[in-house]
């Protein structure tokens, strides 16, 4: 059956000047462009209550609406996939997501994704759009999501993302050694020449990152990582434009540095390590409902856990 898809959002002067098709690629999260331009050619998607084209620029300070039909055709099927629930009422539901979990169906991942388990775990979740999900993990990054039950509480949490309100901390085991931390303030957008990498791009879009040294090792860094955007792969983008990319990291890492006359099995660890070491490690915001601060902490997954052990076990030997 058909599901109406209502929400509203203000421009940001920040925008001013840019197409109203960008315009709503940024501000209504989730739905692709080519979605967003055929509700803006039906009326579906309004400026200030009247219809416009795709290419009309903003000035910033109007109201979008969208009042739209989603069609069956956004299902997908459930399936029984184990969660790790942190938390879960009427409203949302906090996990923590394992390595090797694809967020969303797409192509070449058409089922065993968090939304599928979403569904089996919640069949309500299917009148939700993208079955609740509110933002996304890497595949292989581990940590926090939380899940909205409801229109209503998807809508309040996407606005705290866009309004940088809702606060996000990640933990990443590092290559190279900083002196201290610091804010990476650089635009994010696509790769120029390969289209499934992202890179620090003048055209992209604002992107601010900031780290701190939580410990530090002989050729490697334990860092907490806070974002104020959600842009894809910002922490592994940002830390490598730094000169500090992730270890594991198979699109931004370069290859593994071995700390001289370092144990073998560290040098394994270091060389075989299967995924970005990175992870989600707290999540803050106000609860839809309540309009109460809620916080939630993830521990650090045995496979970094390890990591970090070996590393340390590492320094404190060549001290």
């Amino acid at each position: 059956m058909p599901r109406i898809l209502e929400a509203k959002h203000r421009v940001p002067d920040t925008l001013a000047g840019s197409r109203l098709d960008q315009v709503a690629v940024e501000l209504f999260d989730g739905h692709s462009r080519e979605r967003l331009k055929g509700w803006i050619k039906t009326g579906e998607l309004s400026v200030d209550g009247l219809q416009a084209k795709p290419k009309d620029k903003l000035h910033g300070g109007e109201y979008l609406a969208l009042h739209a039909t989603l069609e069956d055709d956004m299902r997908f099927e459930a399936e029984d996939i184990p969660l790790a629930i942190v938390f879960e009422d009427e409203h949302v539901i906090v996990i923590d997501k394992p390595a090797g979990l694809v967020v969303h169906p797409a192509a070449g991942n058409a089922s065993g994704t968090l939304l599928n388990a979403l569904l089996h775990h919640c069949p309500t979740l299917a009148q939700i759009p993208r079955a609740g999900i509110v933002h996304r993990l890497d595949k292989d990054t581990t940590g926090l999501m939380v899940v909205a039950k409801t229109l209503t509480a998807q809508t309040a949490l996407v606005e705290q993302l866009q309004a940088r309100t809702m606060s996000r901390h990640y933990d990443a085991v590092i290559i190279g050694t900083p002196v201290a931390g610091g804010k990476v303030d650089a635009p994010i957008g696509r790769h120029p020449k390969d289209r499934k990498r992202q890179a620090v791009n003048a055209s992209g879009k604002p992107a601010v990152t900031h780290y701190r040294v939580v410990e530090r090792f002989r050729a490697h860094t334990h860092v907490r990582c806070k974002l104020e955007t959600g842009r894809t792969h910002q922490i592994r983008v940002h830390m490598a434009h730094q000169r500090y990319p992730l270890i594991g990291d198979p699109v931004y890492g370069g290859r593994a540095k071995l700390p001289p006359g370092a144990a073998l099995p560290l040098k394994e660890i270091l060389r075989e390590f299967p995924r970005q070491a990175l992870h989600a490690r707290k999540l803050a915001f106000v609860h839809p409902e309540s309009g109460n601060d809620v916080s939630f902490l993830a521990p650090l997954p045995d496979d970094l856990l390890m990591l970090l052990d070996y590393l340390r076990e590492d320094s404190e030997t060549m001290r």
